[in-house]
């Protein structure tokens, strides 16, 4: 499955989505910052063939905005996660497949000292307690879970290049950080950062580089775009890496894909 933050769905598909599109193999693709209505879409990326699509924007127009695709029609489809004031974001979209469940992500961004932030602090706090149930209900079924998309948080040091720069800045502030360890300890949120896993012991692979400068092309980036799933299936991922464009020129967002394999899965092998 593949996760990636577009950065303007209409944008990219000028740019290169659509021919990345028909060229992927995933059986799943969570979309992020959509920044569109279905219907002001292109038709090739609104209801390509061969894929099932819900697309979940936000009220604000032209903001956030999140979208799944998936090989196979899935058995149930839910919008937000039963938040009065988020769930008409466009921030999250969930669809259960056979034994597992897939959800899109786009966490706010958040910005020190500003409305924004505490928006932020407020999403993590209603979104921790939605994770618990999420994955309490899902093994009462039998079912996994997987959470891609756009975290806007790096978690550790390795998970971008300028921590230093960074401590007091939104997406490395300590409270994030220790909010992201709460999702992934055992004895609380319970999930498993699954590239992360796989690399344990590499700097970055980084998702996103700023337009700004030569961040890409330094590998100035950060690892905010995550898939954190239950242990189950965490453990069945086989392979996980950032599909990074071979130039800065050949982008088609900020953000890169971030493909993992799961083998032996529910309802069959999830490839890339």
């Amino acid at each position: 499955m593949t996760s990636v933050n577009v950065n303007g769905l209409r944008a990219a598909a000028r740019k290169g989505f659509v021919e990345w599109l028909a060229g992927t193999s995933a059986d799943v693709l969570c979309l992020q910052e959509v920044r569109a209505e279905a219907g002001q879409l292109p038709e090739q990326v609104r209801e390509p063939g061969g894929w099932h699509v819900v697309h979940a924007p936000a009220a604000a127009k032209g903001r956030a905005g999140v979208s799944l695709y998936t090989r196979r029609e899935p058995d149930s489809v839910r919008i937000g996660f039963g938040s009065e004031e988020f769930d008409g974001s466009g921030r999250y979209v969930e669809a259960d497949l056979p034994g597992v469940t897939v959800a899109s992500l786009y966490l706010p961004s958040g910005e020190v000292g500003t409305e924004r932030q505490e928006e932020k602090t407020r999403f993590m706090d209603e979104f921790l307690a939605y994770l618990k149930e999420l994955r309490e209900r899902a093994a009462a079924d039998g079912r996994e879970v997987v959470v891609c998309g756009d975290w806007n948080i790096a978690h550790e040091k390795a998970d971008l290049r300028n921590w230093r720069g960074n401590t007091k800045n939104s997406g490395f502030l300590p409270e994030e950080r220790a909010w992201l360890s709460r999702v992934l300890a055992p004895a609380d949120g319970g999930y498993v950062d699954v590239v992360r896993a796989l690399h344990p012991d590499v700097d970055g692979p980084y998702t996103w580089w700023s337009y700004r400068g030569r961040a890409f092309d330094n590998d100035t980036g950060w690892r905010i775009d995550l898939a954190v799933a239950t242990p189950g299936l965490a453990g069945r991922a086989v392979k996980a890496y950032v599909e990074r464009a071979a130039t800065h020129a050949e982008r088609w967002s900020d953000h890169a894909p971030v493909t993992v394999v799961f083998e032996g899965a529910p309802g069959g092998r999830i490839d890339p």
